[in-house]
């Protein structure tokens, strides 16, 4: 099964769990049950969004995209984000107007057991994207398996809510759980954020990644005479290197070829999706870096 229909499978489990959520909220008057299906409505938009990204960044580069499509990706996630965002002002909405009005909650068990059915569904289906967005390095599906989780995370809270109110009497709970919740899944949204969208501005690999990179090259330190203005960027799965490699000037282009061959394919070994562009420089032609030089 590729990334795409895992994503549909995402889709359509989400669809069975709003439509569930949402009649038995509506039958009960839960609160938290409302907000659940609400935020679970906003899982189902990530995921119709996250199916159709991940088809498009899949496609390979053409005329007007030289660079390729992986960029969708982003686009999905800084989407998915914001949704969520809007789901948690959504939520803390209704359940501030049911806590200045706390309403008796009818057959709490029903809306317990729907939220347990709920949490395993997804709790399934997340591991499942989760597994396929590291194998693949998709930020896009990687954000989908995040709203599945957090949406395991909300519904058995707003079940232990519900057990809680049925057991105490205390109707105000429900509303004040969906509050902790929704502040909760806004917390965890803004960290996604900030993964998802600098790769739209250009932002350059973690330190972490680019450390390893310059490592594999330096390897090679005894073969070239420098490297610099060393650039990185990630799009959508995708990340690209850049870099400047000065060689001596006696030297065939067959030999050139071969050294820069060599540190592409270890690159690659250590990091798959790299799409790497090396531009090498006769010493005698070597060119004033535009940014900090690495010299061995």
């Amino acid at each position: 099964m590729d990334s795409s229909k895992k994503a549909l499978l995402s889709v359509l489990s989400n669809s069975c769990i709003v439509a569930l959520k949402l009649a038995v909220g509506l039958y009960t008057g839960s609160a938290a049950v409302i907000s659940e299906a609400i935020h679970s409505s906003m899982d189902l938009m990530a995921s119709v969004i996250a199916f159709f990204s991940v088809r498009i960044a899949k496609r390979p580069a053409d005329r007007m995209h030289l660079y390729g499509h992986g960029k969708a990706e982003n686009i999905s996630g800084t989407i998915e984000t914001l949704l969520i965002f809007a789901a948690g002002f959504w939520i803390i909405y209704e359940c501030v107007r049911k806590l200045l009005k706390p309403e008796p909650i009818h057959l709490p068990f029903l809306g317990i057991a729907v939220m347990l059915f709920g949490a395993a569904v997804n709790f399934f289906v997340a591991k499942i994207i989760r597994k396929t967005a590291e194998e693949t390095h998709s930020i896009a599906m990687k954000s989908n398996a995040f709203h599945l989780l957090t949406d395991v995370f909300t519904s058995l809270g707003v079940a232990v809510s519900l057990v809680l109110a049925s057991l105490t009497g205390w109707h105000f709970l429900d509303p004040a759980v969906g509050i902790v919740l929704a502040a909760y899944i806004m917390y965890e949204a803004a960290k996604l954020m900030r993964e998802s969208f600098p790769p739209l501005m250009d932002a350059r690999l973690s330190p972490e990644e680019e450390k390893k990179i310059t490592q594999i090259i330096e390897s090679y330190q005894d073969e070239y005479i420098e490297f610099h203005d060393f650039r990185t960027r990630r799009s959508g799965p995708d990340e690209y290197i850049e870099f400047h490699l000065v060689v001596p000037s006696h030297w065939a282009i067959g030999t050139v070829d071969v050294l820069c061959d060599r540190i592409e394919e270890d690159i690659k070994e250590e990091v798959p999706q790299a799409r790497i562009i090396i531009h090498s420089e006769p010493e005698h032609e070597r060119k004033k870096a535009s940014f900090e030089p690495y010299r061995h």
